[in-house]
């Protein structure tokens, strides 16, 4: 099964400018997973070191919010799956 994730404009450096990875996966979870393997540089990117999304990442399914429970969220073959960083502060 192929999903495609699409990378914001602030992490496309880390791919040579890519906007767009085939990925394959039975969740959202197993789909970042395997981003992580072909591109290493997202795991800092992306995930704590206990494993759960930074602060401040949201993952969009198919242009809706994957909230609650993100990594868990199944995944069927030709779906999307979008990357937001949001800016926290105060």
């Amino acid at each position: 099964m192929t999903v495609a994730i699409y990378i914001p404009p602030v992490m496309q450096a880390l791919v040579n400018g890519i906007n767009r990875i085939d990925v394959s996966g039975d969740a959202i979870g197993e789909c970042l997973n395997d981003l992580v393997k072909k591109y290493p540089q997202f795991k800092q990117k992306l995930f704590t070191q206990r494993g759960k999304l930074r602060n401040g990442t949201q993952i969009f399914l198919n242009e809706k919010d994957a909230y609650p429970e993100p990594l868990f969220r199944p995944v069927h073959d030709g779906d999307k799956i979008y990357i937001f960083n949001i800016v926290l502060g105060g």
